[in-house]
């Protein structure tokens, strides 16, 4: 935005002696930032930069009051006196004005003007002309010109409707279905149940703190106006202006919290405009309020600020500022050494504080005396403590770190001693970093990078991938639609990194994103941790054999690593028929498959839908895993279990088996766990073959490789025949035998 310092100058006298380059750099050191100075020849202008929680700086006002706080001057207050005004025609009001949607309208003000010269064309005063020229600013029409003055100079959105064209009095409503207005733009728009609009008793009129109507716009015939000022909520007239695809001055503010106490100040001032250009005021100004919404913003509950607690947030200054406050220098300290020119440290004064946060707009009222803090043990005297008003136009002030923030601010971050806050004890790692680092380094061992995604989704994402229907939470002010769920899975932003991947053309990615996902209602959200993997591209070429796709068992092996992590009794990998409908539908139902830990389900893999894959335009094979991380860290980590190296010979036996097709080798495995002979080393399997020459009908032959070894000994044949029969034998339980 653009703000003009001669219009500084005029709202602030006192700032006649402050340059404009110290002007901007001090008021960007304050976080009001300054990005570039166009010099004029009456004064300059500067292109300012506000963050979106500082709208109440978005006007010349407000970074009027920024400067008077900086500097320890005083800001006059905004008056608009107004002439008696002419007797209503109706009892007590001259225009009916309701409230029929509380949720979204805090407040509303409406004041008629009756004037046959207050639409004139050209600036309405000599100083408008002035400031309107020097910031290009368009002259449309006296009222039109007012509104526009009214938010360049205190930030609040005002609007002027025609009069004789408003049908018995002002309805602040939701639209009805159906329901058509045509906006200042030209267009005619189809009005949805949601959107917040302001009406008469016959049709709507403007679209709430968006845009106003073509019906009741101001034209050169216009001869009565009603000057409407108001406070929406900002969710109601965000939602309506993505809704329509609009973006104005008035939507910017109101979506970032307008001033509930501004709207009868910003009338009065459009008013006194229009007056000032012969138009006349009539009746008394509606001012309807809806107290649960002042209560909110404008009466928000008093603030407890001690300044011991200053003390030992912000620590000691370096220009010499005494805890009384004394010997304060407005002007910011190039050198941060707390040597420098013999200055000894001290904290910030209980005056400064008072000063700080009444030049910002608090009210403090003194509490009675504390003791004194930790922070400054050898102070004798109590320490003392305030009771702070907020203002109304500092929504983003909630709590007390908020009042110490914005001390540190004013008073100028390069003003502090550089000192850590004191600390006692020692660092404690999180209960389950020991474990997140392993899975990290096994992970990144795998050849996968992290990443991390975005937080949010799409309906049809969040749809796809809950692990329960209905449990995704939705944003109250969404950025868009396609990010407008919090993310109940990780899946959605691995395949949108992907696909942003493989569509510039980079053949081989493998990706997983440590993160959080979410479930519940807006009322009360569950947040849980949550592990997925991405694969798309090919195995590496190892000299051995010629690059092939990665698959499904890759994805296997990996998972497999991890879970040889955690000391489980049982790891399972199960899957499903497409028929049982418990594959995840964003896995593709042949291709897919749970993991197991102990009975308790962990998470699914394989390869993605190829629904999913045609939609997201994916002509690669893509394989996804998703695992519940707080079930996985639940279970111990896996203690590496020490022994002596036997110095005596091993001996490995290989044993053919034809066990039945219907058995595994994980259960032959659990079998041969079960004989507990210590002398055996390790047995896997070598070879398997489900059918061919030799082997018999539902059956399977199966090479198992056992080794043994003695800690102590070499072992005898005998030995090795016993050790022999219990393997057998356990194969015979299983209704295997010895191969012939």
């Amino acid at each position: 935005m653009r703000i003009l310092t001669t219009w500084l100058r005029d709202l602030l006298p006192g700032l006649a002696a402050i340059d404009d380059a110290r002007l901007a750099d001090d008021l960007t050191l304050r976080g009001i930032a300054v990005e570039a100075i166009e010099t004029l020849p009456d004064g300059s202008l500067f292109e300012m930069d506000i963050t979106t929680n500082r709208v109440d700086a978005m006007n010349h006002y407000g970074v009027a009051r920024e400067a008077a706080t900086i500097y320890g001057l005083t800001l006059p207050p905004l008056q608009f006196p107004l002439p008696s005004p002419l007797p209503s025609p109706l009892p007590g009001s001259p225009i009916p004005v309701a409230i029929q949607a509380p949720d979204a309208c805090g407040r509303f003000t409406a004041q008629v003007v009756r004037s046959a010269t207050a639409t004139g064309s050209g600036p309405l005063t000599a100083a408008m002309q002035r400031y309107f020229q020097l910031l290009g600013q368009k002259s449309i029409a006296h009222a039109v010109d007012a509104t526009n003055l009214a938010w360049l100079m205190m930030g609040h959105p005002t609007h002027a409707f025609d009069l004789d064209a408003i049908e018995g009095g002002i309805v602040v409503r939701r639209a009805r279905a159906g329901e058509q207005l045509r906006t200042l733009d030209g267009i005619d728009r189809t009005l949805d149940p949601d959107d917040l609009i302001v009406a008469d008793h016959v049709k709507p009129l403007a679209l709430a703190g968006v845009m106003g109507g073509w019906q009741t716009m101001i034209r050169p015939e216009t001869r009565n106006i009603l000057v409407e000022a108001a406070w929406f909520d900002p969710v109601a007239v965000r939602r309506t202006a993505r809704r329509h695809g609009l973006h104005t001055d008035a939507s910017h503010r109101f979506e970032r919290g307008a001033d509930f106490a501004a709207a009868p100040t910003a009338s009065a001032l459009v008013t006194a405009l229009l007056v000032e250009a012969g138009g006349q005021p009539e009746g008394e100004r509606v001012d309807l309020c809806i107290d649960t919404v002042r209560a909110r913003t404008g009466q928000r509950t008093p603030i407890r600020l001690a300044l011991g607690e200053v003390h030992r947030i912000l620590g000691s200054t370096l220009d010499g500022t005494s805890l009384d406050g004394s010997t304060l220098d407005a002007s910011p300290s190039k050198d941060t050494s707390s040597a420098a020119a013999g200055r000894q440290p001290c904290g910030i004064g209980s005056a400064q504080v008072e000063a700080t946060l009444r030049g910002l707009g608090c009210d403090l009222q003194p509490d009675a005396a504390l003791q004194p803090e930790s922070a400054h043990p050898e102070s004798a005297q109590p320490e003392a403590s305030w009771s702070v008003t907020l203002p109304s136009w500092r929504l983003d002030l909630e709590r007390e770190i908020d009042l110490i923030e914005e001390i540190a601010r004013v008073h100028g971050y390069n003003r502090f001693a550089n000192t850590l806050p004191p600390f006692t004890g020692s660092v404690q790692p999180l209960p389950h970093a020991a474990a997140e680092s392993l899975l990290r380094f096994h992970l990144r061992a795998a050849g996968l990078h992290e990443a991390i995604g975005s937080t949010f989704c799409s309906a049809a994402e969040a749809a796809l991938t809950e692990p329960q229907p209905g449990t995704s939470v939705p944003l109250g002010n969404p950025l868009s639609a396609e990010a407008g769920l919090l993310r109940p899975s990780l899946i959605p932003s691995m395949l949108t990194m992907l696909g942003g991947n493989l569509h510039r053309d980079l053949a081989d990615v493998r990706l997983f994103e440590i993160g959080t996902v979410f479930s519940g209602s807006t009322e009360r959200v569950t947040e849980r941790p949550a592990l997925a993997i991405g694969l798309a591209g090919s195995v590496p070429d190892d000299g051995l054999a010629q690059p092939r796709p990665l698959d499904f068992f890759h994805l296997k092996g990996i998972l497999e690593q991890i879970a040889a992590c955690f000391a489980t009794q049982s790891v399972v990998f199960d899957a499903f028929p497409p028929e049982a409908a418990l594959t995840p539908a964003w896995l593709h139902p042949w291709r897919a498959a749970r993991l197991s830990l102990n009975g308790m389900t962990i998470g699914w893999f394989g390869e993605l839908h190829p629904r999913e894959a045609a939609q997201r335009k994916l002509r690669t094979r893509v394989l996804l895993a998703e695992l519940a991380l707080d079930r996985l860290l639940s279970l111990p980590l896996r203690r590496p279990a020490l022994r002596e190296l036997s110095p005596f010979q091993p001996v490995r036996r290989d044993f053919s088996l034809l066990p039945p097709a219907s058995v595994s080798w994980a259960r032959l495995a659990d079998s041969l766990a079960t004989l507990a002979i210590p002398e055996i080393l390790d047995w896997r399997l070598r070879e398997l073959l489900p059918s061919g020459p030799g082997i018999p009908a539902d059956h399977q032959a199966m090479l198992v490789g056992v080794t043994f070894q003695a800690a102590d000994r070499t072992l005898r044949d005998d030995e090795l025949q016993t050790y022999t029969a219990a393997i057998l034998q356990a194969a015979a339980t299983l209704g295997g035998r010895l191969r012939s």
